[in-house]
């Protein structure tokens, strides 16, 4: 398990949950199996754990506990199943947005520019789009969208006119591919974090990620018990952002809360984390992908 991926801010997203030992709670990016190991250690024989990963492959990590329930879906259809097995209303959701190890470590999945491989980038491998769809199909100027909304790259323009030259003579087809066009513009002093953005904003297209977190959010306010808490990991600003508000406002794109006409806010959500947990020093050396990582806890309070 460990091999497959190293859990980011493990203690501190499964101390946030407030866990009771007779609760039902959710992990929604099952993974390795890391949080859902260490929630249920702490649940008792009544406790429920119901955890979501789209990936087929992260079977093979499964736990033999029956009091797992294991949902091979994307977290966006958080509210469905969880009606569909009669598990509303729960105490706790857990999010860790990140990508794992096994998948950057992959080079046939196509996420790190790292390793020459296919530009695949599908959490699911059933779903129909890929990377190299979306290059090699795309117009000059939804790329460029993608890379300045989902990258925020300030090259984009540039970016997605160096992409449709190159698939003029062939279709792009493998990571190196792309890297060696994203390079020509990358800044001397900072080439990896660019290649990183270029490959990131790819990767939320092909997995519509913005979309299903927004789903998600909206969802748990369905879901969650009065007090029951939500956990978020993020790992770059815009998943941050929209948490952030989310938990602030209720609203995904929206950061002050709306008031009625006595001035008084009506938000879903109490903010537990007023500041953002990050990884410690030690942390960060240990597992040098947690870097980004981002806590931010709510609480369910009406």
């Amino acid at each position: 398990m460990t091999a497959y991926h190293i859990p980011a801010l493990l203690n501190q997203s499964v101390e946030g949950l407030k866990i009771k030992p007779e609760g039902t709670y959710v992990d929604l990016t099952f993974g390795g199996g890391g949080h859902s190991r260490e929630i249920l250690s702490r649940l008792n024989k009544n406790g429920r754990l119901i955890a979501f990963d789209r990936d087929e492959t992260t079977l093979l990590n499964g736990i033999d506990d029956e009091r797992l329930i294991f949902v091979c879906h994307n977290f966006r259809f958080l509210y469905h199943f969880l009606k569909y097995l009669g598990m509303i209303p729960v105490d706790g959701i857990l999010a860790d947005l990140g990508v794992s190890s096994h998948h950057f470590d992959n080079p046939e999945r196509g996420f790190s520019f790292r390793l020459d491989g296919k530009l695949d980038m599908r959490m699911n491998q059933n779903s129909a789009i890929t990377a190299e769809n979306v290059l090699n199909n795309y117009s000059e100027e939804k790329l460029m969208s993608i890379f300045k909304i989902y990258g925020e790259i300030s090259s984009a323009k540039r970016l997605a006119r160096e992409i449709v030259t190159f698939r003029a003579n062939k279709p792009l087809e493998t990571t190196t591919e792309l890297k060696e066009i994203a390079s020509k513009l990358a800044p001397a002093y900072d080439t990896a974090r660019f290649l990183s953005q270029v490959f990131q904003s790819l990767r939320i297209e092909v997995n519509a990620e913005m979309q299903a977190l927004a789903e998600m959010l909206i969802a748990s306010v369905k879901v969650l018990k009065t007090n029951g808490r939500i956990v978020v990991i993020s790992y770059h600003s815009l998943e941050d952002r929209m948490v952030k508000n989310f938990f602030r406002t209720g609203d995904c794109n929206r950061s002050e809360p709306e008031t009625d006409i006595y001035g008084q806010t009506a938000t879903p959500f109490k903010v537990i984390t007023r500041k953002v947990i990050v990884p410690t020093e030690e942390e960060i050396k240990a597992n040098p992908r947690s870097r980004s990582a981002r806590l931010r806890v709510g609480e369910r309070d009406n």
